[in-house]
């Protein structure tokens, strides 16, 4: 039996029922007994120094295991703002990384980048005797070099359903790619050894304890990602817990569907790795167009895209998924998509009953007016609040898609709550930052940092509070990921999953919430991270 005393702490709890306390008693990896004034001996004591102590935080939408590979894996090119960045970037990271058989990027924005100016014969630029893929932020959209083209026989495939290969005037491919196609081509391609999968889970979840996280539920689970999670499990390498959701495509029947998804929660039940949802991607992104809208474009190509999901496979894919009990957690962008999914959800419970199956929809971008009411009780709103602010060049493709007629119902997270949805708070990354004190600043502002020049407010009357914030991020995010029976607060029987802060976040301007860091994260009572300078 082991025991740790974290004291001389203001903690809040996130328990209802006893929502502070001074003090926090660890046994064998769960709270033994928290309380204030005098604490109890214990033989390995940790001084908080008077600061702010609150459960660890969950991320219930984030591509871990993915995210961490292109730390260990791939060029970061967030920053590249230019082509000859790009270029450079991608020339010194092919130098530093001889041993890959293949030269892997991403982050390209597609307000910098896009089908216009980047090509295989871009790429060539940077690396011709090596095959190059590259994605964008969003990692809808990638790109290839001639090689890498070659390889793969793009010339020579035809579209597959919900994916693209862009081609020229002369019905040459280019090397962009959009959304399904990408792994297809992928999949011809060389690809990384089971070391760079594990050192790519090390770097994920290095990185994310270091910014206080102990749980996560990772996004899009095949059958990579559901290997190396569980052989992390096995050795024990988990240094926080994985809920998974498993992707569904278009080819999928619901017996096939069911079929796979059962045999893979049989085989992960948890609790630190557990497959518990379905994924749909039920639209793209609005940056390579292929959100769904219920009316066309605003901008000057105007279009639309359909969603991925016929309404009638919508319907019996998640009807059938509801009765084998799995929850439901859907991509939706567009507000037909958001729609699309709200019916299939309202099929499955008007077909099965009610349950507690924390179904989700996440991102919301653009929401119809008529559909908010329609979450309650159906589907949680898992939102990212990161992109809720105006950051030229990179929001400005959407917002003009979407038309500022309706820009009052683009990340609506106030309409949303006020209609009566549950939430709770995610990254998406690495898409986008996954330090959730950067992420909840701007759900409150609705802005850029102060630091980044930010423009005014993006619809202040949509924000979040900080009381909001830290609960999206603690017990709802517990709930989305079905693991609030034992995490999500402090409480005693629950796992001792908590992080030391360097501020109240409660106390300090919200514009001061993003330079927070995390001085400590214990994961099962032990420690996973600590600030060099604590």
């Amino acid at each position: 039996m082991t025991e740790t005393l974290l004291h001389n702490a203001r903690i809040r709890t996130m328990d209802p029922t006893v929502p502070f306390a001074e003090w926090l008693l660890i046994r064998d990896g769960r709270i033994a007994a928290l309380g204030r004034g005098a604490p109890p001996d214990a033989p390995h004591r940790i001084d908080a120094g008077g600061r702010l102590v609150l459960p660890g935080f969950q991320d219930a939408h984030i591509h871990l295991l993915s995210g961490g590979v292109d730390l260990a894996t791939a060029a970061s090119l967030y920053e590249a703002a230019s082509e000859s960045e790009l270029i450079t970037t991608l020339r010194a990271h092919a130098a530093a990384k001889p041993g890959l058989p293949i030269v892997l990027g991403s982050g390209w924005q597609a307000g910098v980048f896009g089908d216009h100016n980047l090509t295989a014969a871009v790429l060539d630029r940077a690396i011709s005797d090596r095959p190059v893929l590259v994605y964008d932020s969003s990692f809808h959209n990638a790109c290839l070099n001639s090689r890498a083209l070659q390889m793969a026989g793009a010339e020579e495939m035809p579209d597959p359903p919900n994916g693209h290969i862009v081609r020229d005037s002369q019905g040459r491919a280019t090397g962009m790619l959009h959304e399904e196609v990408i792994p297809l081509v992928a999949a011809r391609l060389p690809g990384l050894n089971e070391a760079d999968w594990l050192q790519g889970l090390r770097e994920g979840q290095a990185h994310a304890n270091a910014h206080g996280l102990t749980g996560v539920l990772d996004a899009r689970i095949t059958e990579q990602e559901r290997r190396i999670y569980a052989r992390g499990e096995v050795e024990g390498l988990l240094t926080l817990r994985v809920a998974g959701t498993a992707l569904v495509t278009e080819a999928d029947t619901p017996e096939t569907a069911v079929a796979r998804l059962s045999a893979w929660r049989a085989a992960h039940a948890g609790p630190d790795f557990h497959i518990h949802s379905a994924k749909f991607f039920m639209d793209g992104v609005y940056e390579n167009r292929t959100a769904a809208n219920l009316a066309l474009y605003a901008d000057a190509p105007g279009g639309n895209a359909p969603c991925m999901f016929s309404a009638e496979q919508t319907r019996a894919m998640m009807t059938a998924l509801d009765a084998a009990r799995f929850a439901i957690h859907v991509h939706v962008i567009g507000d037909a998509a958001v729609r699309r999914a709200i019916e299939g959800l309202e099929a499955a419970r008007a077909a099965n009953g009610p349950w507690p199956a924390q179904h989700q929809l996440a991102h919301l971008q653009l929401m119809d007016q008529a559909d908010y009411a329609r979450l309650q009780g159906l589907a949680t709103a898992n939102i990212q609040p990161l992109w809720a602010r105006l950051e030229p060049p990179y929001s400005d493709p959407s917002l003009g898609m979407i038309g500022p007629d309706r820009w009052a119902d683009v990340y609506a997270f106030r309409k949303m709550l006020d209609a009566g949805a549950d939430w709770c708070l995610s990254s998406d990354w690495s898409v986008s930052t996954l330090n959730p004190f950067e992420i909840i600043e701007t759900a409150i502002t609705r802005q850029k940092r102060l630091d980044d020049d930010p423009l005014e407010p993006f619809f202040a009357d949509q924000a979040l509070t900080i009381e909001e914030c830290v609960q999206g991020y603690t017990v709802n995010a517990a709930r989305a990921c079905w693991r609030d029976h034992f995490t999500g607060m402090l409480r005693v029987g629950y796992s001792a999953d908590l992080i030391v802060l360097d501020r109240d976040v409660f106390a300090i301007r919200p514009q001061d919430i993003s330079q927070t860091r995390v001085l400590c994260t214990l994961f099962k009572g032990r420690e996973v991270w600590r600030d060099t300078a604590w």
